[in-house]
């Protein structure tokens, strides 16, 4: 099927004909009309290869871990190249990457391990901004004698409130847990400075940048986290979740594991039997970004040169689509616009625009908006402290979610279905 979307052939050094043609599900229809996915902050879309390296791993590779046979010695060489390609997505090294089910399970995994060296009275700073996958793991530890303290938020801009959170932190804080970015509103915060104030105190810092990966480079080291968690399936790869952790830490925390199982890191992290057909296909989408950053820049060279290269390009090309979509809802008096607006130069977001329609739900305009081939997820976002704090637990909010495979002639699309309705 020939993809009908209207593209230009580069934007931002972005080859955007190109690596839409990528992706096979950008070509389905509905009624005679092609499909348009703004649904990138639930989960992107995945290029060909993913698919084949998944179809592939099942043909010739499917066995557990650790056998002394041809299948074996493949998947194994799978799991060690996933590590691999994922360290190179980060800028860390292999051995402090772990890999399992999805985010959430990890930091829950995590979170009960650090648990091991909290005392009573000890105390763990969250985000209010955040997906709930990094306050439940968190807050939690309060039934056993944690004290958890919220780091407020601006509501007029959806951004943290940093001058609240230097009176927060003192000498019991043991560790500071906050997102890259928003789901929900797209807000991307000060990590830089959230970690140099937490490490002040000798405090963690867990980082959620499950929402980030897919729209900026992530240089673990510069940032100086301890902790970051990711979701391959924002970015473009399967269903999985992973956690970077400096070593020190890795090797000092005691995980809950069975006996059998190795000290070897980061397999001391990764209880049972891992996901390989899902780690093939990692690799493959890793893969994907790597050429896209040699097309973007022919000089980058190592798979880590590549990849910087094409989230470089992509945040600058994705900044065009805010834009265009932030410009467009301006027009429509009944639509609001929840988070950083045009024209705040003191702060940053990502291409995820949070909005209410007034007198509708979120639910009924992304049911609507379903009708007509446009795919877009609403409600809480699992944001749902950010969303009682705006208020809009009864409305809920519509994210119009974009990653580099979207174009502005969708962006009309969706601007002109959004009026009608």
């Amino acid at each position: 099927m020939v993809n009908t979307v209207q593209v230009p052939q580069t934007l931002a050094n972005v080859d955007v004909a190109w690596a839409r043609a990528q992706f096979p599900a950008l070509e389905m229809q509905q009624d005679g009309k092609q499909v348009m996915f703004f649904d990138g902050a639930a989960g992107t879309q995945v290029p060909q290869r993913v698919i084949d390296a998944v179809v592939k791993y099942y043909k010739e590779s499917n066995a557990n871990f650790q056998c002394s046979y041809l299948t074996g010695e493949r998947s194994d060489a799978i799991i060690e190249d996933a590590h691999s390609a994922l360290a190179d997505f980060l800028g860390c090294d292999a051995d402090e990457v772990i890999v399992g089910p999805n985010m959430t399970t990890l930091t829950f995994h995590l979170s009960r391990s650090i648990l091991r060296e909290l005392n009573k009275g000890d105390e763990v700073v969250i985000s209010m901004l955040d997906h709930e996958a990094n306050i439940a793991p968190w807050q939690s530890l309060e039934e056993l004698g944690i004290v958890v303290r919220k780091i407020p938020i601006r509501v007029d801009n959806c951004t943290l409130d940093l001058d609240a959170l230097k009176q927060i932190i003192n000498p019991k804080t043991k560790l500071v847990a906050v997102g890259y970015a928003s789901n929900a509103v797209g807000t991307i915060n000060d990590i830089n400075k959230i970690t140099e104030l937490a490490h002040s105190v000798g405090a963690l810092v867990f980082i959620d940048a499950v929402h980030y990966a897919p729209h900026g480079p992530i240089d673990v080291r510069k940032i100086n986290c301890d902790f970051l968690a990711c979701s391959p399936y924002k970015f473009f790869a399967p269903h999985l979740g992973m956690i970077y952790g400096k070593r020190e830490h890795l090797t000092r925390l005691k995980p809950y594991k069975v006996r059998p199982a190795t000290e070897e890191l980061p397999y001391r992290w990764e209880t049972g039997t891992q996901n390989h057909e899902c780690l093939a296909g990692l690799v493959a989408g890793l893969d994907y970004l790597a050429e896209l950053g040699k097309r973007v820049n022919p000089n980058a060279n190592t798979r880590r040169q590549k990849i910087v290269s094409a989230m470089t390009a992509i945040k600058e090309y994705e900044k065009t689509l805010t834009e265009g979509v932030l410009n467009r809802l301006a027009k429509l008096p009944n639509i609001k616009v929840y988070g950083i607006q045009l024209g705040d130069t003191q702060n940053e977001r990502t291409p995820t625009i949070a909005c209410t329609m007034k007198g509708k739900t979120a639910g009924e305009v992304t049911g609507l908006l379903g009708e007509c081939g446009i795919f877009m997820t609403g409600g809480n976002c699992y944001a749902l402290s950010l969303v009682e704090q705006l208020k809009l637990e009864e409305t809920g909010l519509f994210r119009i979610a974009m990653v580099h495979y979207n174009t502005i002639d969708e962006i009309d699309r969706l601007i002109e279905t959004l009026a009608k309705i």
